[in-house]
C-alpha cells in the first residue's frame, strides 16, 4: 500500500511539473489611448467647422466612432475639452492657427487619433450619406487604418441617421485594423531620428580613440545596440564630424504603462556621453533627437 501511495504521489508531481512547464504565458495588453476630431481643411478652424449649423452630421460621425472604441473598452480623449484647455491660455492667438491641430494632438496624451469627414448627396434619385476615417499614430503621423462608408440612396432628410448608417459599415473592421497595428507598433517600438555631431570647438571626433581602445563612433554603436527597443536601429551614415541613424526604435511605453517620450530617450542617451566626460547639449523636435557634443 505504501509503495501505492509513493507511486501515485510521485505521478502527481511529474504531472503537475509538465502541467506547469505547459502554462502559457499571459501577455500584458496594452490598450491605444484615442481622440477623435473632425477632418478640417487647410485654413479652417476644427471649432468652426465642428459647430457649424449644417455641420450637425459631422458631430454625429464623430460621436459615432467615438463610442465604437469605447464599447470596445478602448479609452478616448474628447478633443473639445483639449481645445477648450488650448483656448484658456493666453498664447492662443490667430497667428498660431494653423497649429492648433498639432497641440491639440500633443497634449491630449492619445496614441493614435482619428479624422473622420463626413458628407451628404442629395439629389432627384434619394440622399446619401459618406463618412471617411484615417487614424494616424499621434507620435510619428503614419497613416495606420482608413475607411469610407456610404449609404445607399434614400428618400428621407434624416441626415443624422444616414451619417450612424454610414459608420456602421465600416467601423468594426477598421477598428480590428488598427487594434493590429497597434500591436505591431508595442511590439516592434516606435521609430526617432538621431543626429549626433560636434561643435566646431570639440576636443573629439567619431574617430578619436577612447579608454577602452575603442573609436568613439563603436562605442555609440554599442549604446545603441544595448538601448534601442529590441536592439534595432540602423546607421545612415557616419564621418569624422557626423553620426546619422534615420531608424532608432524606442519602446512605446514604459514599465509603468506610461508613453516613453523621445525627450526620455535622449535624456537618457545625454547622460551616457556626460559619463564619458563630454559636454553636450540636446534639442528635440518632434521625432528627431540632435545631439551636439561640445
Amino acid at each position: 500500500m505504501k509503495i501505492f501511495n509513493t507511486l501515485i504521489l510521485s505521478f502527481l508531481l511529474v504531472f503537475t511539473g509538465f502541467a506547469q512547464e505547459e502554462a502559457p504565458v499571459e501577455k500584458t495588453l496594452i490598450n491605444p489611448t484615442i481622440m477623435v476630431i473632425p477632418f478640417v481643411k487647410e485654413n479652417e478652424q476644427l471649432r468652426t467647422v465642428y459647430e457649424r449649423e449644417d455641420k450637425l452630421h459631422l458631430r454625429v460621425a464623430v460621436t459615432k466612432v467615438k463610442e465604437a472604441f469605447e464599447h470596445h473598452y478602448m479609452t478616448t480623449v474628447d478633443f473639445r475639452a483639449k481645445l477648450k484647455q488650448l483656448e484658456n491660455k493666453a498664447h492662443m492667438t490667430a497667428q498660431n492657427q494653423q497649429s492648433i491641430k498639432q497641440q491639440i494632438i500633443e497634449i491630449s496624451g492619445a496614441n493614435i487619433y482619428v479624422e473622420v469627414e463626413s458628407s451628404i448627396i442629395q439629389d432627384e434619385s434619394g440622399n446619401s450619406s459618406t463618412v471617411i476615417v484615417t487614424a494616424y499614430d499621434a507620435f510619428s503621423g503614419q497613416v495606420l487604418a482608413t475607411d469610407v462608408g456610404t449609404t445607399t440612396r434614400f428618400y428621407t432628410y434624416n441626415f443624422e441617421k444616414l451619417t450612424e448608417k454610414a459608420v456602421n459599415a465600416f467601423i468594426k473592421e477598421f477598428m480590428y485594423n488598427i487594434r493590429d497595428k497597434f500591436d505591431q507598433i508595442v511590439a516592434e517600438g516606435k521609430t526617432v531620428v538621431v543626429n549626433i555631431g560636434f561643435d566646431e570647438n570639440a576636443e573629439i571626433d567619431m574617430d578619436s580613440e577612447m579608454e577602452n581602445g575603442e573609436l568613439f563612433s563603436d562605442v555609440l554603436e554599442q549604446w545603441f545596440e544595448e538601448n534601442a527597443h529590441n536592439a534595432y536601429f540602423h546607421i545612415q551614415g557616419v564621418t569624422a564630424t557626423t553620426m546619422i541613424l534615420d531608424e532608432v526604435r524606442i519602446p512605446l511605453v514604459d514599465a509603468k504603462g506610461r508613453n516613453y517620450r523621445t525627450t526620455k530617450f535622449a535624456a537618457k542617451l545625454r547622460n551616457f556621453l556626460k559619463k564619458q566626460n563630454l559636454e553636450v547639449t540636446r534639442d528635440v523636435v518632434g521625432t528627431n533627437i540632435f545631439i551636439t557634443i561640445n
